[in-house]
């Protein structure tokens, strides 16, 4: 009998091991060099937080964001960033059983500086952000996981009041709505968040509405949003403002409920709030601040989507511009550019409090990651 049982433990513990180890974390960098491994991936071992590296691909030029297909089989990445005169988006096929990410294609962004890429999920359009231009741009996606060439791109010029950071528009992230039918876009440059219907179903799926774009506070600088799991909520960080601003959505349409700092009271100026992310249970949010502070500001999330900051937690490391959350919500991901550092940090799925795990891995002007579980 306790035969039987040390086998079955022996059993669950190989099959518990086994199941940790499918999830996988993607790195990019600003390697400014074809030589240098500009993309990374790292297997995450969910039982303690462990990075291990299985792969990495170069001759590609500073890939600022990365986003997978919904089955995680194609990994798209916004090349070319900070290159003058230049803008790209790149495609990868990613094979977990061979440990190998092989490049596939690459097409114009449509704008120079390229700096958000999402899919739809349904797997068929790629939508990026250009910054320096302040544009967006559609692609067709094609069943072998390659991109076509640019189906739609719309160019704005319209600045606002800071003539130093908003002389023109300079559009920030690409964000489709919970059901993938409206697309949202924070407008940097012009105090907007930018948005149309998605309509799948159509060769140019962007469809302008009644409402275009809602305005934010005057040099607010919005840069990244995200939606609550429950679908009724949305948050955009304020790159300029050092806050989010929290908004009640329904059917396209976003109204303001609250606003709140990313930082502590005593810090007046010199904010560089950068992403944001609610964790899969919907209990708390979290922001990153570069700059001076360089943390991550926590926040618990009340049942009417407003929010409460309950701490912050050091990045342990200089300008982290983007984190990520596994699937599970167990672990979070940060990266610090300048610092060339990427930090585990085990969630307190209870407090919503971050304690840094496993041991910290290296990428030159580490620009961005995500984890998708395969």
């Amino acid at each position: 009998m306790k035969l039987k049982i040390y086998f079955f433990a022996i059993a669950f513990l190989l099959a518990l091991n086994a199941f940790s180890q499918n999830t996988y974390v993607f790195l990019g960098s600003y390697n400014r060099d074809k030589t240098a491994e500009s993309i990374q991936v790292y297997q995450l071992d969910t039982l303690n937080g462990k990075l291990s590296k299985i792969t990495s691909v170069k001759n590609v030029v500073n890939p600022s964001y990365l986003t997978l297909s919904p089955n995680g089989k194609y990994l798209y990445a916004c090349t070319d960033t900070k290159t003058p005169n230049a803008g790209s988006v790149n495609s990868f096929e990613f094979n977990p059983e061979n440990k190998t990410l092989t490049f596939l294609n690459s097409q114009r962004s449509g704008g120079e500086n390229p700096v958000y890429v999402s899919v739809h999920k349904n797997g068929k359009w790629l939508v990026n952000g250009n910054y320096t231009e302040g544009s967006v741009s559609v692609h067709p996606l094609l069943e072998n996981g390659k991109i076509d060439s640019i189906a739609q791109n719309f160019q704005y010029m319209d600045g606002s009041v800071n003539k130093e950071r908003q002389a023109r528009s300079h559009i920030h992230s690409t964000v489709f709505s919970p059901e993938n039918d409206y697309l949202f876009m924070p407008d940097l440059g012009a105090d907007k968040i930018r948005c149309y219907r998605f309509d799948e179903t159509q060769k140019k799926p962007l469809v302008e509405t009644d409402h275009p774009f809602l305005k934010t506070d005057l040099e607010a600088g919005p840069r990244h949003f995200t939606f609550h799991p429950n679908q009724k909520f949305g948050y955009c960080i304020e790159e300029m403002a050092g806050a989010i601003s929290v908004y009640q959505y329904q059917n396209g349409a976003l109204t303001k409920v609250q606003h709140i700092n990313t930082h502590p009271d005593k810090i007046t100026e010199g904010f560089e709030s950068s992403d944001i992310h609610v964790s899969p249970d919907g209990k708390f949010l979290y922001a990153t601040n570069r700059g001076k502070e360089n943390n991550i500001a926590i926040f618990s999330i009340d049942e009417n989507g407003l929010l409460k900051n309950i701490g912050y937690q050091s990045t342990l490391g200089k300008h982290p511009r983007i984190f990520a959350i596994d699937e599970n919500g167990k672990f979070l991901v940060a990266t610090n550019v300048n610092t060339g550092n990427i930090v585990v940090f085990k969630r307190n799925s209870k407090t919503g409090l971050l304690k840094k795990t496993g041991k910290q891995v290296k990428m030159e002007n580490v620009s961005c990651v995500q984890i998708k579980k395969i």
